[in-house]
């Protein structure tokens, strides 16, 4: 399969303030003090032979008010929409403010993701075959560029709510989110549509048909489902800088409850999230060591499927896909590592090597070396079988180990918030995958 781009090509950067500036002046070590409105906007360009076409734009909206509280900002407005020519779209707008409601921190978000081939490597992690070449359409034994794929439309919509409690750093956090997902296999048809001879997709079985042929995916959860969830939990928080700390630790708790008479029925848990991060200076203003390490897993209950793959995080921080890819352990394939319970961690060295004014504006770029892991500790259960296929597919598989991606990233940082970040990275174990390029916005953590 040709990729002439991977993931997002940054067209151009459009990093201006709403209302007018100045516009050039010499560079200054001393920064401005932000006020107002600021946009910052990233077009998002790509193009792949199935997919198709993407096309779209990402904003976020900073309003700093008198700039008494910069470099923190008193509301947060994203807003991303793409579409690609074969039907994959990003409908998502995102909010966060301390001052809506006075006291208490208000973060939400309102998706709509219609996925036409996102990635599904099974469960389990290495417990999972995985053969490149069943997807490398010059390989001998290729069965579909799509095999390790399937169909997903998600639904989110969300509020999260963090208030203050006696002491330093010490936060409570409370909060709801429904999911509506809508899974199955992949549209062969669709997506062959107006291809050549020679890029024609076959019209045969993927992994997710086989697992839902094998029984590993209950009939009664193929099809997706909704899930609502009650969050409560503990932060505590001394971090100097949201976007990119010098300096603090930030550690949370928080348990997701889904149950039953919220409409979750029989697929009714709990299920807990540990995060630690802490920041450390190396050389003021310029040099920073981060690492994060977090522990999530089911604690009760029955799970479905398709809530298998979200990493939960603390406002700023959104609920991510993964184990693997732009967010989690990069340079591994995405969903590679799916589980009941998983452990994953990042190590970072960040390095702020030019710091200046820009047309009124607070810029910095800067350089990052990371290594990242993670692995299964909570599989989930497969039931029992005597089809030798699953059989055979099941004895390819390896026991589980630590996954994990080393590389480097690029920053360009306007007034401390608005962040664009390019990383590159390669797994270690070839079963993992080969690189992989991410284009976003933010640091890590």
């Amino acid at each position: 399969m040709m990729k002439v781009l991977h993931g997002a090509l940054i067209a151009a950067m459009i990093a201006a303030p709403v209302k007018a500036q100045p516009q050039a002046e010499p560079a200054e070590k001393t920064e401005k003090i932000k006020t107002g409105w600021n946009l910052g906007f990233l077009p998002v360009v790509a193009y792949d032979s199935d997919i198709g076409f993407k096309y779209g734009a990402a904003m976020k909206l900073y309003h700093y008010g008198d700039g008494s509280v910069y470099p923190k900002y008193r509301h947060y407005m994203g807003l991303e929409w793409s579409r690609t020519t074969k039907g994959s779209g990003i409908n998502q707008f995102l909010y966060d403010s301390e001052y809506l409601i006075p006291g208490i921190r208000v973060t939400g978000e309102a998706s709509l993701l219609t996925e036409k081939a996102i990635d599904f490597y099974g469960f389990n992690g290495y417990s999972a075959y995985y053969d490149p070449d069943y997807e490398d359409d010059e390989a001998d034994n290729y069965i579909s560029r799509m095999y390790y794929r399937q169909e997903r439309r998600l639904t989110r919509i969300k509020t999260d709510f963090q208030g203050k409690i006696s002491g330093p750093g010490f936060k409570w956090i409370a909060g709801i989110e429904y999911n509506r997902i809508k899974t199955g296999t992949v549209d062969i048809a669709k997506l062959n549509k107006d291809k050549d001879e020679g890029e024609l997709l076959p019209d045969t079985a993927l992994l997710f048909d086989r697992y839902v042929e094998w029984g590993f995916i209950d009939e009664d959860q193929a099809d997706g489902g909704t899930t609502t969830l009650i969050k409560a939990g503990l932060v505590y928080d001394t971090r100097d800088i949201e976007a990119n700390p010098m300096k603090g630790i930030w550690t949370d708790v928080q348990f997701m409850l889904a149950p039953s008479f919220l409409g979750n029925g029989k697929n009714d848990y709990i299920r807990i999230a540990l995060t630690h991060r802490q920041y450390f200076t190396l050389v003021p203003e310029a040099l920073s060591f981060a690492y994060r390490l977090s522990y999530q897993t089911k604690l009760t209950g029955n799970m479905p499927y398709y809530m298998l793959p979200f990493v939960y995080n603390t406002a700023p921080e959104r609920t991510r896909d993964g184990l693997g890819g732009a967010k989690t352990v990069r340079g591994v394939l995405l969903n590679r590592v799916v589980g009941e319970g998983f452990l994953f961690g990042n190590l970072e060295l960040r390095w702020k090597f030019l710091q200046t004014i820009v047309f009124n504006q607070n810029i910095y770029l800067a350089l990052s070396g990371f290594l990242d892991g993670g692995m299964v500790t909570g599989k989930y259960e497969l039931p029992e079988t005597v089809n030798p296929e699953a059989v055979d597919y099941l004895n390819k598989g390896a026991d589980e180990k630590l996954h994990m991606g080393a590389g480097a990233g690029f920053h360009f940082v306007m007034n401390q918030n608005f962040v664009v970040a390019v990383d590159y990275a390669r797994a270690l174990d070839p079963d993992d995958g080969v690189k992989g390029l991410y284009i976003g916005f933010d640091f890590l953590f």
